[in-house]
């Protein structure tokens, strides 16, 4: 199956790995995977500040950039969310490609790990991921996935949220991240980075915290972390 990325802006800017480990988990399935040059920012932070005809722009012309493309792929659970109810793009989050268009549980992954996962508010909310990204998860070989606990509360990031609520957000990420300490876990996972560098900036304050990473990047390794 020829399968388009779409990387987003955010990945592309700061987390280029995420778009390198979906491209590795595709591609060692059989798959080969584009990359159209014309993509750019698909529009979710203008729409969500409420700059709705810039926003309404850029849906566009990622709808050109990926015109003719039967699938399409990004490592962001959020703008695939915002993609979905403003265009008309056969756009998916990598666990459900993998699980509901490709059958595929198992990507030939090992990662000897204590990890847990942490369902971002669109990919809980919105995609209604389930638990598609725990099921890829527990087929890992190596892996211990432990349960976060409150997993369902949001991190406080929220876009501009955590700007312009910033005692809200801070508080919010401070269970979030005694939460995840309290697993135990090497790693806490995620589906969206901008949750993660939120998340993971409040981390990096706790001793003995979990390091932040993208589940696809769980999925893309092949042995221990480096």
């Amino acid at each position: 199956m020829r399968i388009a990325l779409f990387v987003t802006c955010l990945n592309d800017a700061l987390f280029p790995r995420a778009g390198i480990a979906t491209v590795t988990v595709l591609e060692r399935l059989g798959h080969t995977v584009s990359f159209p040059q014309a993509q750019s920012c698909c529009g979710q932070m203008h729409a969500n500040t409420g700059y709705a005809a810039p926003a309404r722009t850029l849906e566009r012309l990622t709808e050109q950039a990926f015109a003719g493309h039967d699938v399409i792929v990004s490592p962001s659970g959020s703008c695939v969310a915002h993609l979905r109810a403003h265009t008309s793009l056969p756009v998916y989050e990598l666990s459900e490609l993998l699980i509901d268009v490709l059958g595929v549980t198992d990507v030939g992954a090992t990662f000897p790990h204590r990890v847990t996962y942490h369902p971002t508010c669109h990919g809980l909310r919105v995609l209604r991921l389930a638990d598609r990204p725990e099921t890829l998860l527990r087929a890992v070989r190596g892996l211990e996935l432990i349960d976060l606990p409150e997993a369902d509360q949001c991190c406080g990031f929220g876009g501009t949220f955590a700007l312009k609520n910033s005692d809200v957000s801070a508080a919010m990420v401070t269970d979030k991240c005694r939460n995840a300490t309290a697993t135990g876990a090497d790693y806490l996972a995620a589906a969206d980075n901008s949750c993660l560098s939120h998340i993971g900036g409040a981390l990096a304050r706790h001793p003995a915290a979990p390091t932040p990473i993208h589940y696809a990047e769980i999925l893309a390794s092949t042995g221990p972390a480096s």
